[in-house]
């Protein structure tokens, strides 16, 4: 590995740095977006039953809060009735929706980063190409061919040209199916949030 960066040259450190922030983003989403993590088991069933007997005291809105991500948009409008009891439904739904985005955000984060690097890698690939052309042209002219310089040169061009794609290619794929898991997680917190909102309303009719 050693040998093939120092036959790459200066411009695939770029890609080094890239490769290394593209596996910890991956390995971090990987952990984050978790289905258990995000709309836990029995979490809808828990807050209805929570609501059943009553409105739920501050340890069971805690609870709430921290049991996955969704939890925290259903105790949302918890927290809002709690506030001001006076509130309307609409109230109630603003409150669930405002903490719906926030949570969107949450899912969604660091997946622009990821994006970057799939579109970059391949540019800076190409950086390392033309480097690596520049080198070939540069040391051969008419009264100077040296091998030694040119073999150099090309290796500089492939390399890079090679580790600007094996970068990209998996940031890509893994942005993608990241996109995918947050719109499935979304429309399921989505879901839930509308049935927990009726739930409340019906519950103060």
């Amino acid at each position: 590995m050693l040998s093939i960066i120092q036959a790459a040259g200066w411009p695939i450190w770029p890609l080094i740095l890239c490769s290394i922030l593209a596996l910890a983003l991956i390995a971090e989403r990987l952990f984050q977006l978790r289905t258990s993590k995000i709309l836990p088991a029995k979490l809808m069933d828990q807050a209805l039953d929570a609501t059943r007997r009553g409105f739920p005291n501050e340890d069971v809105i805690a609870k709430l809060e921290n049991t996955g991500l969704t939890g925290t948009v259903l105790a949302s409008g918890l927290r809002a009735l709690q506030m001001n009891p006076q509130a309307t439904n609409e109230d109630v739904h603003s409150s669930m929706e405002m903490a719906g985005r926030v949570a969107a955000q949450e899912l969604e984060r660091y997946l622009p980063t990821l994006a970057t690097i799939a579109s970059a890698a391949p540019l800076l690939g190409l950086l390392g190409t033309v480097v690596g052309m520049i080198e070939i042209f540069g040391a051969h002219t008419a009264g100077n061919n040296q091998p030694a310089q040119l073999a150099h040169g090309i290796s500089v061009a492939l390399y890079n040209t090679a580790l600007g794609l094996i970068v990209a290619i998996p940031a890509l794929m893994f942005w993608r199916y990241f996109r995918g898991v947050v719109d499935g997680h979304l429309l399921a917190m989505e879901q839930v949030s509308e049935r927990f909102a009726r739930h409340l309303a019906h519950l103060r009719d």
